[in-house]
């Protein structure tokens, strides 16, 4: 849930924040008011373009800050996790993004640093917004298949359908590339590619050529200076003439002394005589790790041979020895497939065959669960559409076969018969503007139990209705903010008056520069807006009187 919007220097709004309500949100105003500021502001929230023209002239930069409710939001965490960002502190998800005039843009998500990428994945499960020509993408097959689909519940046969159809087609790539590899190149290619796992496979390579070659090669090269400064470091610890460890031997004598008349200088003595042993046991150990540095030039030079054949594989087939293993194997199954090409080729036939067979078993499966549920889905819609001026009508969801392609072997057609006595026909071919609107609406009533997306906007999507038809669409709104937010922009009073919370837009103009600002409403002052929306700016005490009867009908309704 959208609880809070703060939107700075957007177009005509210089300064505004709106607190937002559960349920039904309904924003008004005069046409050019700036009601589609609103919309422009959840757009950037949403990880749309930014258009730098839309920053209010004068000022450097615009901002927008969103705080939603996403307690409990899975899809949210997982966006979240996935992109290293912290989690919501009490359910509270916190998106500021800011655009400046030189071009640039910062998105902040929880207070971290984010990326627009990031925000679009967010925004899809957070905001779900309908314009007034959004709702031409019910027109689009691919989105009326996906509407079936979300009412069908048929991930797992899509799941399926989909593992079957990658395999296949991988079989497919796999036979083209094949086949595109010309006759007279194959035996160049296998030369190459056999020369490169010969190179690497008489390397011998390992763990112990990495980092640790290196520090071998190292310790070689420097044995002499490493023997020099070592020896003296024994010198100083134990072996040379003042010694560490025979000073502190003359230091254990005179406090043996010191002790027959100072007592605690028996313990000073046992302390000292302690670290003694370990000066001792530090100077061994520093002696033997001396004595295993080789010298011999002969394993120098071996070690020079080597991490110069290393560093020349790492260079070719690199960077890091891991890349080069990688490389290896890679040329290695390239070379075993061109070897056995032609059995290879001869094989995918059949393979190719048996894969499709699973791809149309998969596809049968999941057409059955479309076509189950597209009848019910059709008859569903109709109900809903009734109310909505269409009470005869008739909307069907047709599922016709297709070649398998990533998505199914199905084509979905949305098919419309608004009046008794007609036919039905594809909605593209039928449906006006309008029309499209409310059978959007009537969609969106039968997915609202299926829809995880928690705010719904919708911006003048009851346009070209009106009368009884924009009560019904009112009604409709108001039962689907029962599972949802709903935020609608809308110029009917009869829509109007069922929101749960009323804010209106409105501009002014102050020292030669306009400014819109919006405004919760309550009480007498919705009253007087909805009167406006009745009969326009001059309002009178019938048109008033009717405004109040809406309200109180409407809320009791």
């Amino acid at each position: 849930m959208l609880e809070n919007l703060k939107v700075r220097n957007l177009a005509v709004v210089e300064n505004a924040e709106v607190r937002f309500a559960p349920g039904l949100n309904i924003v008004t105003g005069e046409t050019g008011s700036g009601k589609s500021v609103l919309i422009g502001a959840l757009g950037l929230v949403l990880g749309e373009r930014a258009d730098h023209g839309a920053i209010r002239s004068g000022a450097k930069e615009l901002s927008v800050e969103a705080v939603f409710s996403a307690d409990g939001s899975k899809a949210v965490d997982i966006v979240l996790a996935d992109a290293g960002l912290p989690p919501c502190e009490d359910g509270r998800l916190i998106v500021r993004r800011t655009v400046s005039a030189s071009g640039s843009g910062r998105v902040w998500i929880n207070d971290s640093s984010a990326t627009l990428a990031t925000l679009r994945r967010l925004g899809e499960h957070l905001i779900d917004i309908h314009g007034p020509y959004d709702h031409q993408s019910l027109l689009s097959p691919d989105f009326q298949l996906a509407i079936l689909d979300s009412y069908a519940h048929d991930e797992a046969e899509r799941g399926a359908y989909a593992e079957a159809y990658e395999a296949w087609q991988s079989l497919l790539r796999e036979k083209a590339e094949l086949e595109s590899v010309a006759s007279g190149s194959i035996e160049e290619e296998i030369d190459l590619l056999r020369y490169a796992v010969t190179e690497i496979d008489e390397a011998a390579l390992s763990a112990e050529d990495g980092d640790a070659l290196i520090a071998r090669h190292s310790e070689a090269a420097n044995a002499g200076e490493i023997a020099g400064v070592g020896g003296a470091v024994v010198d100083g610890l134990t072996d040379g003439e003042g010694s560490v460890f025979d000073m502190m031997a003359t230091v254990q004598q005179r406090l043996q002394e010191l002790s027959r008349i100072l007592p605690e200088a028996g313990e000073w003595r046992d302390e000292i005589a302690e670290h003694a042993v370990a000066v001792q046991e530090l100077s061994r150990t520093i002696s033997d790790r001396l004595s295993r540095v080789d010298a011999d030039p002969g394993m120098l030079e071996e070690l020079e041979a080597r991490l110069a054949l290393v560093q020349r594989l790492r260079r070719k087939y690199g960077p890091t020895l891991e890349d080069v293993l990688k490389t290896r194997d890679a040329r290695k199954e390239r070379l075993e497939a061109l070897l056995s090409r032609e059995e290879r080729l001869a094989g995918l036939d059949a393979e190719i065959a048996k894969s499709l067979r699973v791809v149309r078993d998969m596809g049968a499966k999941l057409t059955k669960v479309r076509s189950s549920a597209a009848s019910r889905l059709g008859k569903a819609i109709t109900g809903e559409l009734s109310p909505l001026g269409f009470a005869q009508s008739l909307f069907s969801v047709g599922v016709a076969p297709c070649e398998p392609v990533r998505t199914g072997c199905d084509s979905v057609t949305f098919a419309f018969a608004p009046n008794p006595g007609e036919g039905t026909m594809p909605l593209r071919a039928i449906a006006s503007s309008g029309e499209i609107a409310r059978v959007m609406l009537a969609v969106k009533s039968v997915l609202a139990e299926h829809d995880m997306i928690p705010l719904l906007v919708f911006d003048e999507i009851d346009s070209n209705v009106g009368g009884e038809v924009g009560r019904a669409v009112g009604l409709k709104l108001r039962a689907l903010s029962r599972s949802h937010q709903i935020i609608s922009i809308t110029h009917l009073p009869q829509v109007a008056a069922y929101g749960e919370a009323h804010f209106a837009v409105s501009k002014s103009v102050a020292g030669d520069r306009t400014t819109a600002t919006i405004a919760p409403l309550s009480g007498e002052a919705r009253a007087k807006e909805i009167a406006r929306m009745l009969g326009g700016s001059d309002l009178t005490s019938v048109t008033l009187r009717h405004a109040r009867e809406m309200l109180k009908n409407c809320a009791d309704s």
